[in-house]
């Protein structure tokens, strides 16, 4: 039995059938963590995307990424063996080997996220930041098309989760969760205030309405944005700066400080390599 746990606490215990194997879940009472006071304008804007899973941009002059790649590795991986026993097999067959393959990959994936929604909040919890904006359009995954091996790891990695694991801690610390849509932030341009119109609603815009809206800038290669002005930026930090912008006015946001500095080398961290102050669970604000 785990011997990190009291068990005088436990409330409940739950046998849940999983992948012909029975677990045992200890539910018990949690603690609420001091929240300290989070600064509300303080804002962080969240992209989510494969290689670069999480690009995040905030206003108090810093963005970082959140490394994706062991995620589509792990994910290949369990495809590549799945493919190899099914070879020959009809499509509904399954067997020991691929339920244990299955559960294993499933657990991956928990911890993945489990890390990523964690390193986010502790970061937050560090820099006082007391809004968190996370882009997404929904239904995004429903019939896309961007290639076979995309399609695959675009669809099976768990995105939809770790969003939704973000916004229970966000709750958890008196954070701010807001969830929006993300339509145009990757083309339009932020360091020339492109305009950011909603897909599928009607443009308030004059010239928007005259001819077909382009944006001031443009991605010229894989993670680069030039702006009209050819300054050079990260493609992936343009689209979070510009996930912030959307609701900038409407959360009373300064957006001083989210300069090109900020956006063309943001910090790279990877999920096997974080340190203990963001792996740990955070208490409160210093």
């Amino acid at each position: 039995m785990p011997n990190n746990l009291d068990f005088n606490q436990i409330k409940e215990y739950r046998f849940v059938p999983r992948n012909n194997c029975f677990y045992l879940e200890f539910v018990y009472e949690q603690s609420k963590p001091e929240t300290g006071n989070p600064i509300a304008e303080n804002v962080l804007g969240i992209d989510p995307g494969l290689s670069n899973w999480l690009t995040c941009v905030s206003n108090v002059g810093k963005a970082f990424i959140v490394d994706g790649k062991k995620v589509k590795s792990q994910n290949q991986w369990y495809n590549k063996q799945l493919a190899q026993i099914k070879s020959g097999k009809s499509a509904d067959y399954w067997d020991d080997n691929l339920a244990a393959i299955t559960e294993k990959r499933n657990r991956q994936m928990r911890d993945n996220v489990n890390k990523a929604a964690r390193f986010i909040i502790n970061w937050c919890i560090e820099h006082q930041v007391g809004t968190v904006v996370f882009g997404w359009n929904q239904r995004q995954k429903d019939s896309i098309n961007i290639g076979k091996k995309n399609n695959q790891q675009f669809v099976q990695i768990p995105t939809a989760k770790l969003k939704t694991r973000i916004a229970e801690l966000s709750e958890q610390y008196g954070i701010k969760f807001v969830e929006t849509e993300e339509s145009y932030t990757s083309k339009a341009s932020f360091l020339d205030d492109d305009f950011l119109p909603t897909f599928g609603e009607k443009p308030v815009c004059v010239a928007f309405r005259r001819k077909r809206w382009k944006a001031s800038g443009k991605r010229v290669n894989r993670g680069l944005y030039h702006s009209a002005k050819g300054q050079v930026i990260n493609a992936d930090c343009n689209g979070a700066a510009n996930i912030i912008k959307k609701l900038a006015t409407q959360l009373s946001m300064d957006l001083a400080k989210v300069g090109r500095g900020v956006l063309m080398l943001p910090q790279r961290y990877k999920l096997d390599c974080l340190t203990k102050k963001y792996r740990k669970q955070c208490v409160a604000w210093q």
